[in-house]
């Protein structure tokens, strides 16, 4: 059995934990990772394991301050120190060339390495009290629903890890921005809360964000971040249509407030605003995974440069 941990009391033995080689799910702002010591090339491994995760896919490590950029990566441009200190603690992974001494087995086999500085105060405590930098995916088995809460951590891994740290509900609730810096020309590799025109104001450059590319990085899957039922979307009316063929079949997810007049059996309303949207969106996934129901139906939020990530996210989804 997995231990559930409190980060009131048990973030020594967290620590302690991952000391020791054994893996712990732990709580950031973005969704919980499952985190092995970086330094650690045996215990790195076994997060391959315990997701069920091809081990040439490159995991992030976090670090709890920017001193710790050199001990994990070479060739650091300036551009990292600006947005570093710009955006960390936060959201954003850095993709830089990997310090000789980083173990292949943390980056897939590759030359290039993300790096992040998470923003939760109990991971950030953790990490900076002890020094530790840790290599952290996701906390769920490979290409389902992200986990926002300790409660989804334990239903997917439960038995497969040594503890969950319970931090709390995720704050942000999706996945980092990861941005390219390993050439002249930075680039958005996966969509995340800070934009890319956050990341232009502060390096004074332009910054692409293409809408598919090879690079191997976290996310970076056709299929991806799937609740267990099929997951179909649809614009507004087309959604209203589909829901008087198959109302008592689906579970249907929706903001406009026209779908609380239909007295659907099973719905749930997600927040107008896209914070709140992302913040929710993984749980509310979660959740209408428990309710009867042969599929999930969810009204296509806005499409606009805003909400890149939530519909990135729900691309894979439903893919």
């Amino acid at each position: 059995m997995t231990q559930l941990l409190s980060a009131l009391t048990d973030t020594t033995l967290a620590a302690e934990l991952l000391r020791a080689g054994e893996l712990v799910a732990v709580p950031t702002e973005t969704v919980y990772g499952l985190a092995a010591d970086a330094s650690n090339p045996d215990a790195v491994a076994q997060i391959f394991v315990a997701k069920g995760r091809p081990a040439n896919h490159p995991l992030i490590v976090h670090i709890g301050d920017i001193t710790k950029l050199s001990d994990w990566a070479r060739e650091i441009p300036p551009q990292a120190l600006l947005l570093a200190k710009a955006f960390w603690p936060g959201p954003l992974t850095l993709l830089l060339h990997k310090a000789d001494a980083v173990s292949p087995v943390v980056t897939g086999g590759k030359d290039s390495i993300g790096i992040r500085m998470p923003a939760h105060p109990v991971l950030l405590n953790l990490l900076q009290q002890t020094g530790l930098a840790v290599a952290a995916p996701s906390a769920n088995p490979y290409k389902k629903l992200s986990p926002t809460s300790a409660a989804q951590v334990i239903a997917g891994l439960n038995g497969r890890i040594a503890a969950v740290l319970d931090g709390g509900d995720c704050s942000v609730g999706l996945e980092s921005t990861i941005l390219d810096l390993t050439s002249d020309k930075p680039q958005v590799l996966r969509a995340g809360p800070i934009s890319a025109g956050e990341l232009e104001a502060v390096l004074g450059v332009a910054v692409s964000t293409p809408k598919s590319h090879n690079v191997a990085v976290p996310g970076n899957v056709k299929a991806h971040y799937q609740p267990g039922k099929p997951l179909k979307i649809f614009p507004k009316n087309e959604l209203l249509t589909a829901l008087q063929q198959s109302a008592d079949e689906v579970i249907c997810l929706y903001q406009s407030a026209e779908f609380a007049t239909l007295a659907l059996p099973q719905s749930r309303q997600l927040p107008q605003d896209k914070a709140g949207y992302a913040r929710l969106l993984y749980r509310v996934l979660f959740e209408a995974d428990a309710l009867p129901g042969r599929q999930i139906y969810l009204e296509q939020p806005p499409q606009t440069l805003e909400w890149d990530d939530v519909n990135d996210r729900l691309r894979r989804a439903c893919s």
